[in-house]
C-alpha cells in the first residue's frame, strides 16, 4: 500500500490495488457480454477516527467498493487490511471475529429491515449471533439503550418496520450497526432516501456517534454537500477507478482532476440570481476515460489526481 496516499500512515482500514470484475454475461446465440471491472486497482488508507467520503455518478463503483471491502463480495484481486490484518479472501468461520468491528448502514432504510421481525428484535440480533447477551433482559436493556442513543424511543422496540417513518427506519438500521460496538462503518447513501430536512438530522448522527463512540467512517453519497459538511477527506471515483483523493477542503477550493471540477460544478446554488447565470462544466466520459497506466500522482500535501 502506498502510505502517502493516507493522512495517517496508522491506518485502520488499508486497500491496496483493489479489484472488483464481473464475468461477461451469455446473450442469445452463444454471444457473451465483456466483462465488467467495476473496480479497478483502487487504493486509498482510512485512519482511525476519520470520515472518508467517496463520490461519483452512479455506476461508478462506489457501492461494490464498499461491499467488497467488508468482503460481502469477494475481490477479484487485491488487498483489504484491517488494524494491520489481511482480511482479504478469508473464510466465513476466520472473519466473523471481524464482523464485530466492521458494519455497514445500507441505502434503503426499509428493504433493510425484515417486515415480519420487531425492530427491537432487528437491533438485538447481533448480539444473539456473536453471543454479547447474557440474559433476555440483559439483551432488552442494551437494545433500549441503543435506541436512545438513536434518538428512538424504547417504547418503539416491539413496532414493526410499516409502523416507522424512513427516518426512523434509518435510526434502527444505525443503532443494529452500533450493537457490537464496531470500529469502522461503510455507509452506503444512507441520506439519500431521506427527505432533505431528514438528512441533516442523521449526518448529525453521525457526526454525534463518531464523537462519542471513536467511529471512522467510509461515507459514499451522492450529495456533495453533506460531504463537504462530514467528511476529512474525499475520493472521487470515475468508471472504477479513484481520479482524485485529498482532504476535504482541497478538493472543494481546488480540484484538480476535469471530472471532480464537473461534479462540483454541477452543486445546484440557493439563490436564483446566481443559479440562472451559472454554466455547469460539461465532461464527456467516454471521451476522457483515464488509460489503464495512469496512477495518482501528488499535487499537494495528500491531495492526489490521477494523471491525464
Amino acid at each position: 500500500m502506498n502510505e502517502s496516499l493516507s493522512a495517517n500512515c496508522q491506518s485502520l482500514v488499508s486497500v491496496n490495488r483493489l479489484c472488483k470484475t464481473y464475468g461477461g454475461v451469455k446473450r442469445f446465440f452463444g454471444a457473451t457480454t465483456p466483462p465488467l471491472k467495476a473496480v479497478n486497482n483502487v487504493s486509498f488508507d482510512i485512519a482511525p477516527g476519520e470520515t472518508l467520503g467517496l463520490v461519483g455518478e452512479s455506476g461508478s463503483g462506489k457501492s461494490t467498493t464498499g461491499r467488497v471491502l467488508l468482503q460481502l463480495e469477494q475481490p477479484t484481486s487485491g488487498e483489504i487490511s484491517f488494524k494491520g490484518n489481511n482480511i482479504t479472501g478469508l473464510s466465513k468461520p476466520m472473519l466473523k471475529p471481524y464482523r464485530r468491528d466492521m458494519q455497514i448502514i445500507f441505502q434503503d432504510p426499509y428493504a433493510s429491515l425484515n417486515p415480519r421481525m420487531a425492530v427491537g428484535e432487528f437491533v438485538g440480533e447481533p448480539l444473539d449471533v456473536h453471543g454479547l447477551a447474557g440474559s433476555r433482559s440483559e439483551r432488552e436493556g442494551r437494545v433500549a439503550a441503543l435506541f436512545r442513543k438513536v434518538g428512538l424511543d424504547p417504547a418503539f422496540m416491539k413496532r414493526f418496520p410499516h409502523e416507522f417513518s424512513g427516518g426512523q427506519r434509518q435510526r434502527v438500521n444505525i443503532a443494529r450497526a452500533i450493537a457490537l460496538n464496531p470500529a469502522f462503518i461503510v455507509a452506503d447513501e444512507p441520506i439519500t432516501a431521506l427527505d432533505v430536512s431528514i438528512q441533516a438530522q442523521i449526518v448529525n448522527l453521525f457526526q454525534d456517534l463518531q464523537d462519542e463512540l471513536g467511529l471512522t467512517y467510509l461515507f459514499i453519497a451522492h450529495d456533495l454537500s453533506m460531504i463537504r459538511y462530514l467528511c476529512h477527506r474525499v475520493a472521487v471515483m470515475l468508471r472504477g477507478r479513484i481520479v482524485e483523493i485529498g482532504p476535504c477542503e482541497a478538493i472543494f477550493e481546488n480540484p484538480q482532476h476535469p471530472y471532480t471540477r464537473a461534479l462540483l460544478s454541477a452543486i445546484p446554488v440557493p439563490d436564483p440570481d446566481i443559479e440562472r447565470d451559472r454554466h455547469p462544466i460539461s465532461f464527456d466520459v467516454n471521451a476522457n476515460l483515464p488509460p489503464e497506466a495512469a496512477i495518482l500522482r501528488s499535487v499537494d500535501e495528500g491531495h492526489f489526481v490521477l494523471e491525464a
